[in-house]
């Protein structure tokens, strides 16, 4: 059977033995900020035999290519294009910019002008009537029933009316890349710029989601062995039976590992999308619909917006709790032999001290396979920075098993850190691999940023791992690639420092995105379960603190950055509604001499949902975004019942809101302005 695969630099496809190349040639911007391609497709037939899965997948791709090969062209009255955050030391901005219409900044953001002028008196109202609706608890907990009977009822087509009208036109910019555009439009006429996302999601049952987690997390080769007694000499918790024990690494199995009563992600999570694995054509699906927004975003938006992805998206989650298992083993290796807790990096160990410690033990070094090993550790002269050369993924020849390993402690023979994998496996891993380089290769030849969403913690350890090793190869010349960190997560500052820290140590350039976070319930629910540690800090105080502590360590980086008057290597995202996060990011912004125009500090927050944020910050200046999904309406109920169950859980947020729309509502009638046509002469920066 032939296998499948994706090249990272031409988006080659191998399917089935036939081959497809998808070849995108550099873009040029235009006067207009539109951007134009050359896209080639070709097909060869390696063997003359037909193949339904390539007809289909030809069909994917042509239909993808009819609808970007010709790129709309921005219209007349769009803004002039701003080249994106971009690390040059002493960039000039152009005199248009510098003096761009900035309105006054009302910090306690109760101003309903600055908030809803670029709505029309009609999406005032909708707003008002969405809002108004998620207050009552009975229809929110129960509408996803609704919407059905509603379908059912109603009929898909007159349901889509009713609720592009309401909920869908809230929360949902429109359902391709041609209608999303006049929403863009108009929020960047009002200095707010996109981060788009296709919000296509499958409508599982809690059963279904079950049986797919728990079928694409555990390997056969683990179904085959069981759980390992030792790793490499060191010994391994076992816990299967979820009993207590009186250990420092309690839980070091299980935490990695899928369990049934955890199978549904989405069980507790209103403000974050799931994805499954239903196999790896179906992540080929998933690549070409992030390859199809981040397009999107180089033709919608003047290259000034984002595109947000999940790895899980890109394949099988066994292999992400594999290396997330690895890391922590790594770890606890690390400490094994030199004795120092923690990761790595920041144990600033001499690589020379495993050398001597081997000698110790009585294993010889000058065998080939360990001083193979000695020598292909990272490090510099402050120390060791990862055990493994992390670059070797980027070799689709090597085996993970032959990745990982290390010497045996005991025996001194060479042994994986990984648990077993089959050769299905292998090959999986690969495809997810080229998956995620052609994302963030097709990204960087469009100079288009792409974040990285954080997932569960026991998905987190590899995917910040992987996004790190996107980094550094993709961050060479200006932050394309954004990490993710939740600071509700006991452990968030110490990982921000040690990112912050090897991009500092490895030469590249750093993104990140701040939330608080999206799994709580069940993250704690999990850690009580399965009996390790609760990741979570313990109140909501100590997330806004840790919040705080992230985002002031990230902007004093940035201050002495300046200060020093070297390049802008640092770009962070304030993704947050709280208006107190808000304050305290332009506050240290004024202290710190950090100017909008510097383009490393930006702000964001969901289309529909806290106006009263987003828009006087970017009328006022500073670089702003809205979160924009899209897609067909009768396709997104999922996401629509996300932002129903979530807006719910803020309801104190939501009286104020509403407050400010009942004020611009009567305001509008007061002054006989219910027909308001809104036409903003806003430039973002």
């Amino acid at each position: 059977m032939a296998k499948s695969g994706i090249s990272v630099r031409t988006g080659r496809i191998l399917l089935a033995n036939r081959e497809v190349a998808l070849r995108v040639s550099s873009r040029q911007v235009g006067s207009g900020g539109a951007a134009g391609a050359r896209v080639l497709l070709t097909h060869q037939n390696k063997t003359g035999s037909s193949s339904q899965d390539t007809a289909e997948r030809l069909l994917i791709l042509q239909r993808r290519l009819k609808s970007t090969a010709t790129p709309r062209a921005a219209p007349a009255t769009a803004a002039p294009f701003i080249e994106h955050y971009d690390g040059i030391k002493n960039e000039k901005l152009s005199v248009e910019i510098l003096n761009r219409r900035k309105d006054p900044l009302d910090l306690t953001f109760t101003d309903h002008h600055a908030a809803f002028k670029s709505k029309s008196t009609w999406e005032v109202m909708r707003a008002l009537l969405v809002f108004q609706l998620c207050g009552i608890g009975p229809l929110v907990d129960n509408n996803e029933k609704l919407m059905k009977f509603g379908q059912a009822v109603l009929g898909k087509k007159l349901f889509g009316v009713l609720m592009k009208k309401t909920f869908y036109g809230q929360f949902v910019a429109g359902e391709d890349t041609v209608r999303i555009q006049p929403t863009i439009d108009r929020m960047r006429s009002f200095g707010v710029k996109s981060i788009l996302d296709y919000s296509v999601e499958e409508d599982l049952t809690h059963e279904q989601a079950e049986e797919m987690e728990m079928e694409s997390c555990v390997s056969d080769a683990a179904k085959d062995d069981g759980l390992p007694s030792n790793i490499a000499g060191i010994p391994v918790v076992s816990d299967k039976a979820f009993k207590p024990f009186n250990h420092e690494d309690i839980g070091e199995m299980t935490r990695y590992q899928a369990h049934k009563e955890f199978g549904d992600r989405r069980q507790g999570v209103f403000s974050a999308r799931t994805f499954f694995y239903q196999g790896e054509v179906n992540c080929e699906r998933n690549l070409e619909t992030f390859m199809k927004c981040i397009e999107t975003v180089a033709t919608t938006t003047q290259t000034t917006g984002f595109a947000a992805i999940k790895l899980t998206a890109l394949g099988r989650p066994q292999l992400l709790l594999q290396l997330s298992e690895v890391i922590a083993r790594a770890r606890k290796y690390h400490q094994e032999v030199t004795g120092v807790k923690g990761s790595v990096i920041e144990g600033h160990v001499d690589p020379q001290m495993f050398e001597n410690r081997f000698r110790e033990k009585g294993i010889k070094v000058d065998k080939p396979e360990v001083q193979a090993w000695l020598d292909n550790m990272t490090y510099d002269k402050q120390g060791l920075i990862h055990l493994f050369s992390w670059s070797g993924l980027l070799d689709t020849n090597i085996l993970l098993q032959d990745l990982f390993k290390v010497p045996n402690l005991k025996t001194g023979r060479m042994e994986p850190l990984i648990s077993a994998l089959t050769d299905e496996e292998e090959d999986q891993f690969k495809n997810m691999m080229r998956r995620i380089h052609t994302v963030f290769q097709f990204a960087k030849d469009l100079d288009v940023r792409v974040m990285v969403d954080a997932e569960q913690t026991y998905f987190q350890p590899a995917i910040s791992r992987l996004t790190m090793e996107m980094m550094k190869k993709y961050n060479t010349e200006k932050a394309i690639v954004f990490n993710t960190y939740q600071c509700y997560l006991k452990e968030a500052y110490k990982s921000l420092i040690l990112d912050l820290e090897q991009s500092n140590r490895q030469n590249f350039f750093f993104g990140a995105k701040l939330v608080r976070g999206a799994y709580m319930e069940q993250e704690r629910a999990r850690a009580e379960a399965l009996n390790y540690p609760d990741p979570i800090n313990p109140s909501y105080e100590a997330t806004s603190e840790m919040y705080h502590r992230c985002l002031d360590l990230c902007m004093k980086r940035i201050h002495n950055l300046k200060a020093e008057g070297k390049e802008k290597r640092v770009g962070i995202m304030v993704a947050s509604h709280n208006e107190d996060s808000i304050r305290f990011a332009i506050k240290r912004m004024e202290e710190l001499d950090i100017k909008a125009e510097d383009k490393v500090i930006c702000f964001g927050q969901l289309l529909g949902m806290c106006d009263q944020l987003s828009f006087p910050l970017g009328q006022s200046g500073y670089s702003v975004y809205k979160y924009v999904p899209y897609g067909p309406v009768n396709e997104v109920l999922p996401y629509l019942s996300r932002r129903a169950h979530e807006n719910k859980g803020i309801l104190t947020k939501l009286e104020k809101e509403k407050t400010l729309l009942k004020q611009e509502l009567k305001e509008r009638l007061k002054t006989g302005k219910i027909f308001h046509r809104p036409e903003g002469d806003y430039i973002p920066i």
